[in-house]
């Protein structure tokens, strides 16, 4: 039978009340809405690309004059110039993520539209993982936790000893949000800290290196906490790596294609570097076979954002700021180019 047309359906009262509330527009569900759908539903109304028949470009021209908000995340789409083009409405973007590397937002300031992410909705919990990959890789916690499950200990003997984290030095790539909660963690360990920015931060005391190669030579681990951009995509390199040393290990929270994939990947496999905790990885979900078999490398499934605190944290700061934007007050976490 044919869907009644707008003029046809019948209206009751949970349709009018839908029909008052701000209108956010979403071009592919945040895992966000998988959990808090109905907190959303509740204060706006959502118009979901994928819940349409339309394709997008027609969709996105059904609302082009009168949707102002998006919601979007790290899982895509981009939100590029083309997409910006079929909303010409649109004033406000909110992600769910913290990086903005999904986001075009070069044509976004030319356009005057705000951005909005997580803030520091995640900054505790990353810097936990990336402490977590650290101690580790130093520690060989998972490959002498595989050594005792495979019967191994009692065939083979004593494990191979791990490292001590304390007093190492830890070079942070991005002393933002993120490496500023890192640096914290390391620090009440012993360790002295060090960093690379794309300028000095004039609040802090750690030395600063003005590249991430004088970063790596001067460092016993180094830790990727910088956001995805052009100018970082990479940055991580074979110079970087072999800098850091046949002892050093590398850690990324970040986003994968900071570092080159494929360079490390090969320091890795001939022992040019002495290990890697890696969350994140330039072709998620594929990740280089080649690192499954080797013990000094320990991974995640880009999961040190995901606790069950920081969920409820993003909810309610993703609420507060559409609910700040529709009453014209300050949104709560503006996104600043760190």
């Amino acid at each position: 039978m044919a869907a009644k047309s707008p003029s046809q359906a019948p209206h009751g009262p949970h349709e009018n009340r839908s029909s008052d509330l701000p209108e956010v527009l979403v071009l592919k569900p945040p895992p966000l809405l998988n959990i808090y759908g109905d907190d959303f539903s509740k204060k706006f109304r959502l118009l979901k690309a994928s819940e349409s028949p339309l394709p997008i470009d027609q969709f996105l021209a059904t609302h082009a004059r009168s949707v102002r908000a998006m919601l979007c995340s790290g899982t895509g789409p981009r939100i590029n110039a083309e997409i910006l083009r079929l909303v010409p409405s649109l004033e406000l973007i909110v992600t769910t993520s913290a990086g903005l590397n999904h986001i075009d937002l070069a044509e976004c300031r030319r356009l005057g539209i705000p951005v909005a992410n997580a803030g520091d909705v995640f900054s505790e919990d990353v810097a936990d993982m990336a402490v977590g990959l650290l101690i580790d890789v130093l520690r060989k916690v998972s490959a002498a936790d595989r050594y005792v499950r495979q019967g191994l200990w009692a065939a083979k003997g004593d494990y191979p000893l791990g490292s001590k984290l304390g007093g190492k030095r830890i070079g942070i790539v991005g002393l933002g949000r993120i490496g500023s909660q890192v640096a914290k963690r390391l620090e009440a360990f012993g360790c002295s800290i060090s960093y690379n920015s794309r300028k000095r931060k004039e609040f802090v005391s750690y030395p600063f290196y003005a590249n991430a190669r004088e970063l790596a030579a001067n460092s016993d681990a180094l830790i990727i906490c910088c956001g995805l951009t052009e100018q970082t995509r990479h940055m991580i390199n074979r110079e970087v790596l072999l800098a850091l040393g046949k002892e050093g290990v590398i850690v990324n929270i970040g986003r994968g294609a900071i570092i080159h994939e494929k360079e490390m990947v090969q320091c890795l496999a001939v022992g040019e570097i002495g290990g890697a905790g890696l969350d994140v990885f330039e072709n998620e979900p594929n990740v280089p076979k080649e690192l499954f078999a080797l013990d000094n490398v320990v991974m995640g499934p880009h999961v040190a954002v995901f606790t069950p605190e920081s969920f409820q944290a993003l909810r309610d700061i993703m609420i507060e700021n559409l609910e700040a934007f529709f009453s014209n007050k300050p949104l709560l976490s503006p996104a600043m180019d760190e």
